[in-house]
């Protein structure tokens, strides 16, 4: 049996989706998977060893020149790809008409996703020839199990989620911890002060903590905390699959609400995960080895991207000053602990 499944972004909505894979891998023998997915992030549905072919697609740079796009051919490629197999099955596990709804229709196999009370986009389901009821009020990744057993006709076990990915980590010369400091919000950064606290306690312990970076702002933001006394590793910029590696043999991991923190609990690292504006309930990191930590303040979870909190606070966003490092820190020696006790 061959699907195609239409989840085209973000990093972490593409990480909820592997278990639901691993499910139909467990159920239904010789099941394969392509998989349409942001050419950014196209390496990672890879990295599922029940994936088989990745279609990259160039939405959000095309949104800046459809024209342009057309004339250079890409456009014309991903149709080809998109094109080129029959599929048993194609799954929209996005749930948006222009960004994951047409893809799936226009792929060739009987398409399926969220009805119209599911899905985010309400008009989506009407354009799957089966559309399936999921509860909105269940975390993301139990949505996508619950979507996949619907639409290849399989019930779900109640096991937990199993991501079963396959990342051969290299052994590190010495353990190190990873601190996971980059967002797209304003209001999801964790403040620079808890970083270098974080650093300081880190190297105090005898791990040291790498801050990884893509964007300069965030490397400026590294560079930062090391001149003001965190001394964090400053590695090089590295590519999503390099970093998964790295990840992957990381001794432990702290970091903001942001894909990358959902991927190092799906590599079964352990995760502390600091949740200040957004929670955890619907899209908190899930794991055997992770724990959520939820910002107590008065106006959080106010689910906004800038913080704009009205009262005096000792840093922004306001809401972090609730989880001091102190706690983030024990939270982590803690699964630590459980980790080298197991």
């Amino acid at each position: 049996m061959r699907v195609l499944v239409v989840k085209t972004s973000s990093l972490g909505d593409l990480v909820h989706c592997f278990p639901a894979l691993t499910d139909a891998a467990r159920v239904i023998p010789g099941i394969r998977f392509d998989w349409v997915a942001e050419q950014a992030f196209a390496a990672l549905p890879r990295l599922h060893p029940a994936v088989e072919r990745v279609i990259p697609i160039g939405l959000r740079r095309w949104r800046g020149g459809w024209w342009r796009a057309w004339r250079r051919g890409e456009m014309q490629r991903f149709w080809q790809a998109l094109r080129a197999r029959d599929y048993d099955r194609v799954i929209d596990a996005q749930g948006l008409f222009f960004k994951s709804a047409w893809v799936a229709r226009a792929a060739r196999g009987p398409s399926a996703g969220f009805d119209a009370r599911s899905a985010r986009d309400r008009w989506v389901g009407w354009s799957y020839q089966d559309a399936f009821r999921v509860a909105r009020d269940q975390h993301a990744i139990a949505r996508n199990r619950r979507l996949f057993a619907a639409a290849l006709g399989y019930r779900l076990d109640g096991s937990a989620p199993d991501y079963g990915l396959r990342v051969e980590a290299p052994r590190p010369a010495r353990p190190y911890l990873v601190f996971l400091h980059a967002t797209t919000w304003p209001s999801k950064h964790y403040p620079e002060a808890g970083w270098i606290d974080l650093t300081r306690r880190a190297r105090a312990a005898g791990l040291p903590a790498a801050m990884p970076w893509h964007a300069p702002l965030e490397r400026l933001r590294v560079e930062r905390i090391r001149e003001q006394g965190g001394q964090p590793l400053l590695p090089e910029r590295m590519e999503l699959p390099e970093l998964a590696r790295f990840l992957a043999a990381a001794s432990g991991v702290i970091g903001v609400d942001s894909g990358l923190t959902h991927l190092a609990a799906a590599l079964e690292r352990p995760t502390v995960g600091l949740y200040g504006p957004t929670a955890p309930g619907l899209s908190g990191v899930i794991g055997r080895r992770v724990s959520n930590l939820q910002a107590d303040f008065p106006c959080a979870p106010c689910l906004k991207r800038e913080c704009d909190y009205p009262g005096e606070s000792e840093s922004r966003p306001a809401c972090f000053t609730r989880l001091p490092p102190s706690r983030v820190w024990d939270t982590l020696r803690e699964l630590l602990a459980r980790e080298d006790a197991a």
